[in-house]
């Protein structure tokens, strides 16, 4: 990426590499037997940041810290300048094209949610947005028009990405309505993943999920995407209660850990699982993303 941003890379070139990273994401899953795979977010950076460069009405502002261990002090950071508009939207479509061409497995993409998109947005005068939430509302209009146009690519099955819930303040109903509003009229299979922060291994936010509860049993999302196993599979007896009738993307591999669970023990988490979730409804997956996995 370095060799990219500092232009040691063509046009071509880029393609390629992203191309090839994507081509391997790809293989690895279909390898592996996953039934539902991505394209792994390779041509995607620290999961929102190389969205902002699909953004007009952003400037750049100075970095915080560049040396040490990297945290949440060290990303870009901007300001609005402007109303902020994506003209040409947020690339996502692209990715899924591409990765539609040559997977042989049903394929799920993501997106990043309306909060999560503004987390390195800094709001420190009111002069184009009063407030985080009228900045989110922005947002909302912004991925609901990426999601209709993943539709109309052809896709099936579509994930939201907030673990900002747990980390900028707001209130429930506030992120229902925005939630709601990015999905309006999506005609397709809708996940929406809710988790709290990770960055190096390092969670960030109250690690509950009962506070958004049951204002959420609102959303409109087939699925919940949670994660249990960094927390000793907490909640786990309530989740019926939060997600009703939904399916639930059960997260049973630890990510934000040093130590690899056996596959023995990933499976006495599913068991314990289904003590309170009918088979048929759950979905396997890692608590969140491999990329910030420590190796």
């Amino acid at each position: 990426l370095d060799a990219i941003q500092n232009g040691d890379y063509g046009i071509t070139d880029e393609g390629e590499a992203f191309d090839d990273a994507v081509n391997a994401a790809i293989l690895d899953q279909e390898r592996a037997g996953v039934d539902i795979i991505s394209d792994g977010e390779m041509r995607r950076w620290y999961f929102v940041q190389s969205f902002y460069q699909h953004m007009q009405g952003l400037e750049r502002q100075p970095d915080l810290r560049k040396v040490g261990v990297y945290g949440y002090d060290m990303p870009p950071r901007y300001r609005a300048v402007e109303r902020i508009a994506v003209p040409d939207g947020l690339g996502i479509v692209e990715e899924y094209q591409y990765a539609h061409r040559i997977a042989t497995r049903p394929l799920k993409v993501t997106c990043p949610g309306p909060l999560t998109l503004g987390i390195h947005i800094q709001l420190h005068d009111t002069s184009v947005y009063k407030d985080r939430l009228e900045l989110t509302w922005e947002f909302a209009g912004v991925v609901n028009r990426e999601l209709k146009a993943l539709v109309d690519a052809g896709a099936e099955f579509i994930q939201i990405d907030e673990p900002s819930y747990a980390i900028i303040p707001g209130t429930p109903k506030d992120y229902l309505g925005i939630y709601n509003a990015a999905v309006e009229g999506v005609q397709a299979k809708l996940a929406l993943h809710i988790c709290f922060g990770n960055l190096g291994s390092r969670p960030r936010g109250p690690r509950r999920y009962a506070p958004l509860f049951p204002t959420f049993e609102e959303a409109r999302a087939d699925q919940f995407v949670l994660e249990f196993a960094n927390r000793e599979m907490r909640e786990i007896e309530q989740v019926q209660a939060f997600c009703g009738e939904r399916e639930v993307g059960l997260g049973v591999v630890d990510i934000k850990s040093f130590y690899l669970e056996p596959a023995a023990e990933i499976a006495d988490r599913i068991r314990e699982a289904l003590q309170y979730i009918p088979p048929e409804k759950v979905y396997i997956n890692p608590d969140c993303g491999f990329f910030q996995r420590v190796p």
